[in-house]
């Protein structure tokens, strides 16, 4: 039998376990609840900060039976096509309760022409069908859809709030906890919790969570290497790591992720401003020399003498 997924068994199913950072956006949610009805929807934000789950919450505390209820992960299907044929034969028949609700997550990945269509199938059925829409890059929606769609940002959630949840999963699951080390994972992996829970029930073995092992060359993700070596202040192995592991796409987010991290590169007050000066400087210059491993590597090298 399958292991069950903790990111699936721990998922919250109703708005009061679901985690508001913004109490504005807990108070609107709660008045759709109330009303026993929702707008057209786009939720943005980083990945996994819980786009999807607040969906399928609102989904679930609204009513809607499964008949009434369509998922589609627009990173696979996002054709004209598909949108015309699949989504607005869902649409053209009456719901069995008040309204249906398509889910279309992921939205970002929609052609132009495919959101175009789409911008007119929620027109014509907009007395029977609610669209809500999650995305990553809310940039890449075209304006005639978030015009059609009341916008909710969903802002990323605090490290510290990280480590209690991975925590409070892990004694439920009767494991052994470290903080050190349930801390090594959640700033490999952070923001994204969906990612932070799946690499610890990966790691779990004997009741027991392990701790990155930095001289396995086959470790399955090297970012928990890399976080095990900056804790012990080995910053020119993190930096070798970092260069030989990283794709060329990787290295905008590992700035974000030094920036995140700064203690790292000294205690006082002094020299993290020196270090935000650092980080600044390399990621400005990210976006104009050719070759990225460069770059981060002579950050790392300036970082590394502070």
């Amino acid at each position: 039998m399958a292991k069950e997924m903790w990111v699936e068994k721990y998922r919250p199913k109703t708005v009061t376990d679901y985690v508001f950072k913004d109490p504005k956006q807990r108070k609107q949610v709660m008045s759709w609840i109330a009303d026993k009805s929702i707008p057209h929807l786009l939720f943005h934000g980083g990945a996994g900060t819980g786009k999807t789950t607040l969906a399928k919450v609102l989904a679930h505390e609204l009513g809607v039976q499964e008949a009434d209820f369509m998922y589609i992960n627009a990173s696979r299907d996002n054709g004209v096509d598909f949108i015309r044929d699949r989504i607005t034969r869902f649409c053209s028949s009456m719901p069995w309760g008040d309204f249906k609700i398509v889910l279309l997550d992921e939205a970002d990945y929609l052609s132009p022409n495919a959101q175009a269509v789409l911008r007119g199938v929620m027109e014509q059925y907009a007395d029977e069908v609610r669209f809500i829409l999650t995305c990553n890059y809310v940039h890449k929606i075209m304006p005639a859809v978030k015009s059609r769609s009341q916008e909710f940002h969903i802002s990323n959630q605090d490290q510290t709030d990280f480590t209690a949840r991975v925590a409070e999963i892990l004694i439920e699951e009767g494991v052994d906890i470290d903080l050190d080390t349930i801390d090594t994972y959640v700033r490999a992996t952070y923001p994204d919790l969906r990612k932070t829970i799946n690499s610890v029930q990966q790691n779990v073995t004997d009741g027991k969570l392990s701790p990155p092992d930095e001289g396995d060359e086959l470790a399955s993700d090297w970012r928990l290497k890399m976080v095990s070596l900056f804790r012990d202040g080995k910053i020119r192995q993190a930096r070798e790591l970092i260069c030989k592991s990283a794709s060329p796409e990787d290295f905008e987010d590992m700035f974000k992720f030094l920036y995140r991290n700064l203690d790292f590169f000294g205690g006082t007050d002094e020299d993290q401003d020196a270090a935000v000066v650092i980080i600044r400087n390399g990621m400005f210059k990210h976006t104009q020399i050719a070759d990225p491993e460069i770059n981060f590597s002579a950050t790392m090298i300036e970082l590394e003498n502070i």
